[in-house]
């Protein structure tokens, strides 16, 4: 299915399922009444029952929404008396029957017409996080205005080193026209100029001026007085740095400045044996800008939790061959990997019993059919934007924020599983920084752990969003590239590794620079998580042995 449709297209799908479900229901119906006649003009068949029973569960669940509300409430009305009869483990009594086929009966005439008065779904927007760029095209521009052209051409290659487009001016004559002309992610603007000592922010405030959402801007300057910071904030500025420049803080702040807030969509994954009511759900998700993977044949959930890496997964509680869904539940609950993914039903479930049970075999919530598009997608992003917090605290390191040693484990096994699968390549690299050890007794733990983040901000800025990247230990990390040979692997990584060695760091008034030391190894010729890791290690020794500041490829 296509994620984010317009809203036209959406309407249509949605219309066409509509018009497909119903020309359906005279066809479901006469099934239904088929297995009922069966069973009483015959020997009673429990299995038959139960049949009967999880179609008129499918239709109180899915009439409503496609238009049929009434056939919704006399589905509903039968499914509870058939619960009731299944409950009891014995067939039904004559009055039993009789009420059956009263409302069997009702079924066919709430089934030949829509409910026109039933509102129609519309389309649901994410509203856009008010700290998102507005230009994503231009989310790494930044302006670098500065009248010293030695400093400015260090500062923008230093910030360069991190990903950024920087764009030098040594005046501010003609700064608005370009800022109008295109618009950056930041400005970091010197205070003094030969206009003033305060030129730099009387420059700021009149483009700001009248601008419906300012750009971010860092003031730097040799002034560290507070009339001059004053006046900076006065200027809207977000920072106020004193030359010369720490880079690490100054990088610390662009990134919050400029930061994507808006997160990867969610991924919903779709386990309903219903195959029109499943679409419609995917339908609406991926119009409120979710991606969505349908399943429904329940007994092939488990590739798809392994490919498609679900944030939360939607069920049926209903499943053939399943106690109520939540057998299989539990089974997704067994893996370790599956523990924190968020389980939520869909039922026409009502029974307080039957919810606490189901929470007890791994089920987080259980959502109402039918459920209105509005109260599904609030619903379900509530629910995934709390497990994504949850899960970065148990999978993410507190100092970097890349991915923990036991989940960059954890990655290598799923990659490396899927690259034999696919027949596809990968490559595991192993970094390690030179005489990290010296860094920390020389000049303290707060300057090592600021180097730590560099190198982290500096991985996550030059790889891939589909490259997984973890703090291994200390000051080691591990990277993880799909789809990319050794070779290509060593290039990328020797890019890093030179643009690294080219940070400055900054203790006190004294400057310093850091490498670091990689191996490298791929899949194939290797051909497992454990031959990688054990591979890459070699060769991240083989680096170190021959005088560090390198890459090696495992051979």
């Amino acid at each position: 299915m296509t994620n984010n449709l317009n809203q036209e297209l959406f309407e249509e799908q949605l219309t066409a399922l509509r018009k497909e479900y119903a020309d359906q229901l005279p066809d479901k119906i006469r099934e239904i009444e088929a297995i009922w006649d069966k069973l009483v003009q015959g020997e009673w068949d429990d299995e038959a029952f139960e049949i009967m029973h999880r179609m008129t569960h499918g239709l109180a669940g899915s009439g409503a929404s496609f238009g049929f509300p009434t056939l919704s409430d006399a589905a509903r009305t039968l499914e509870r008396l058939a619960t009731t009869i299944i409950e009891d483990g014995v067939p039904p009594t004559a009055e039993q029957r009789k009420q059956i086929r009263t409302l069997l009966d009702a079924l066919k005439p709430a089934s030949l017409r829509p409910d026109e008065s039933v509102p129609k779904v519309t389309r649901t927007e994410h509203r856009p996080s008010k700290h998102s760029p507005l230009h994503e095209k231009d989310s790494r521009l930044v302006f670098l205005v500065e009248d010293d052209s030695h400093l400015a051409q260090d500062l923008a290659l230093q910030i360069g080193h991190f990903g950024y487009e920087v764009r030098t001016y040594q005046q501010t004559t003609g700064l608005k026209e370009s800022v109008n002309q295109t618009p950056p992610a930041a400005i970091i603007m010197d205070i003094m100029f030969p206009e003033g000592f305060l030129a730099g922010t009387d420059v700021i405030s009149d483009i700001q001026h009248g601008r419906e959402n300012p750009i971010p801007v860092i003031f730097i300057s040799a002034r560290g007085d507070l009339t001059a910071r004053l006046q900076a904030v006065h200027a809207s500025g977000e920072a106020y740095f004193t030359k010369p420049v720490d880079i690490g803080r100054l990088i610390d702040r662009l990134d919050i400045l400029t930061a994507r807030q808006n997160s990867e969509p969610y991924r919903i994954l779709i386990v309903e044996d219903e195959v029109m009511l499943a679409t419609h759900y995917g339908l609406i998700l991926q119009q409120a800008g979710m991606v969505t993977t349908v399943i429904t044949d329940p007994m092939h959930v488990m590739q798809p939790l392994v490919d498609f890496r679900p944030d939360l997964i939607l069920m049926d509680i209903y499943m053939p061959n399943y106690d109520d869904g939540k057998e299989l539940a539990k089974a997704i609950r067994q893996q370790d990997a599956y523990v924190s993914i968020p389980i939520v039903f869909l039922s026409n479930e009502t029974s307080i019993e039957s919810q606490l049970e189901a929470m007890h075999f791994g089920v987080d919530d259980f959502l109402a059919k039918p459920i209105e598009a509005e109260h599904l997608v609030s619903s379900i992003e509530h629910r995934v934007e709390r497990a994504r917090i949850l899960r970065s605290f148990m999978d993410r390191d507190s100092l970097t924020g890349l991915l923990n040693h036991t989940k960059i484990k954890e990655q290598l096994d799923i990659e490396a599983s899927r690259a034999k699968r696919e027949n596809s390549t990968l490559s595991y690299a192993m970094i390690d920084i030179d005489y990290f050890k010296s860094v920390n007794d020389t000049y303290g733990h707060s300057i090592g752990d600021r180097i730590l983040k560099n190198l982290s901000r500096l991985l996550r800025q030059r790889l891939r969003k589909t490259d997984s990247i973890g703090r291994y230990g200390g000051e080691e990390f591990a990277i993880l590239l799909p789809d990319t040979d050794g070779a290509t692997a060593v290039k990328i990584i020797d890019e890093i590794r030179a643009a690294f060695a080219q940070i400055r760091h900054q203790f006190d008034d004294a400057e310093f620079y850091v490498t670091f030391s990689c191996g490298v190894a791929s899949l194939p010729p290797y051909e497992d998580a454990n031959q990688l890791s054990e591979e890459a290690d070699k060769a991240l020794y083989e680096a170190k042995s021959a005088g560090r500041n390198r890459v090696v490829l495992a051979d």
